[in-house]
């Protein structure tokens, strides 16, 4: 049996889950089969002292996807995840695995009873037992434990390395194990929480992609906890959005970043000029240009609105030739974002409005303080209304600081 055989469905016997008390087990079998929905929390809330960590949250994991809850530091996305664990009792709400009631409505299943593998930040593997050993500590009793445990170590790069003691390994190799251990007795959800933030920037990406190829062959469910957005767009099948305990969007990672529900979403995905303009009829006038809106902009009224420009939006290009097109400029080179296949410019127009924009090849070596003009490209947009819960304000209520692309005093 390969590697990759080892972990596709079927290749070992999965234990039945234990029937919810609200269900039959004939019903409970159905629903697992059924896979629509691997997991469910509804008014998931918890609080430590003052603080409400989670505030009435909704949220379904479908059966073989990867969701990442994405979101800054403090917006309760590690106790969600600990919630579904059972290692936090939540305050109200309750949640589902499998079709199976495992926490609320006075019920409360320990969490080795839950069927989830769990990586967290510090790995917590045991110091004192091999690498197998510890990938291998769940599957006691199987038969099949020593052909499971060599087929993951495989597949995570770590083949014949079973007999070295965790010490003995680099952070990464370490990671892998940890990840190992977690998929090994299959369990029905695998909560990963920020696994990649110890390793450097390229075995946090090689790995990243290996794990989520991992999960697909394995059918697995899986919910990843980060603050890193690149990372969540890179692996996510959806991601939702956290912000003071409650997801404010939840939906694919290009719809995310294309049509952002909110200002606070537009800055947080990616970079995002947030500027002024004129609607009408669905087109928004802007200082760089008019730009159509797409079906599933917040706002599509009339009148004034932020207007959401990404810099693969905009061109930069040495000043001649376009002075005389709307919003062309002359803009000010503020500042520059190397990223090797292309470079980022800050720039300012006479107005104080500041923006990123990518630069033209032939912009690509100007420098500080040279002057470029600013060209729109982009084929459409979203908005969001002016005025009360539709201004900049929420994005720095939700701890997004003020919008950028808004010149002073607007």
């Amino acid at each position: 049996m390969t590697a990759v055989d080892a972990l596709l469905p079927g290749s070992a016997v999965r234990g039945p889950a234990a029937p919810s008390p609200q269900t039959s087990p004939e019903a409970a079998r159905d629903a697992e089969r059924s896979g629509a929905v691997a997991v469910r929390l509804r008014g998931l809330a918890k609080r430590f002292g003052s603080v409400l960590a989670v505030d009435g949250l909704d949220l379904e994991v479908r059966t073989g996807e990867m969701l990442v809850l994405l979101g800054p530091s403090g917006c309760g996305k590690t106790t969600v995840l600990r919630c579904i664990a059972g290692f936090e009792e939540p305050d109200a709400g309750w949640i589902e695995i499998g079709g199976r009631r495992v926490a609320g409505g006075g019920r409360s299943v320990p969490p080795e009873e839950r069927r989830v593998g769990i990586v967290f930040q510090d790995l917590a593997l045991f110091p004192h037992l091999s690498v197998a050993d510890n990938v291998g500590y769940g599957l006691r009793g199987r038969p099949d434990r020593r052909e499971r445990v060599d087929a993951l170590l495989e597949l995570v790069g770590l083949a014949g390395l079973g007999r070295r003691m965790p010490h003995e390994l680099s952070g990464g190799m370490q990671q892998r194990v940890a990840l190992a251990r977690a998929l090994a007795p299959e369990p029905a959800i695998v909560l990963l929480d920020e696994p990649f933030s110890s390793l450097d920037a390229a075995h946090r990406t090689r790995l990243r992609f290996e794990l989520r190829e991992i999960l697909r062959r394995a059918s697995a469910t899986a919910i990843f906890v980060t603050h890193d957005q690149e990372e969540a767009l890179t692996i996510a099948d959806r991601v939702a959005v956290m912000v003071g305990g409650r997801i404010v969007q939840c939906a694919p990672p290009e719809l995310l970043y294309d049509e952002p529900a909110n200002p606070f979403v537009a800055t947080f995905v990616g970079i995002a000029n947030l500027v002024p303009g004129e609607l009408a009829n669905g087109i928004a006038r802007t200082p760089l240009g008019p730009i159509r809106l797409a079906p599933g902009s917040p706002y599509r009224g009339d009148g004034r609105a932020l207007v959401v420009l990404r810099p693969e939006q905009l061109q930069a290009v040495p000043p001649g030739g376009l002075e005389t097109a709307e919003g062309a400029g002359p803009w000010r080179i503020l500042g520059r974002r190397f990223a090797g296949s292309e470079i980022l410019l800050e720039v300012a127009g006479a107005d104080g409005l500041r923006l990123w924009c990518e630069a033209d090849p032939d912009a690509r070596r100007l420098g500080i303080g040279e002057s470029v003009v600013v060209r729109l490209r982009g084929a459409r947009t979203v908005a969001f209304a002016l005025g009360p819960g539709g201004d900049g304000g929420d994005a720095s209520a939700a701890g997004g600081g003020p919008p950028f692309g808004l010149p002073s005093g607007a």
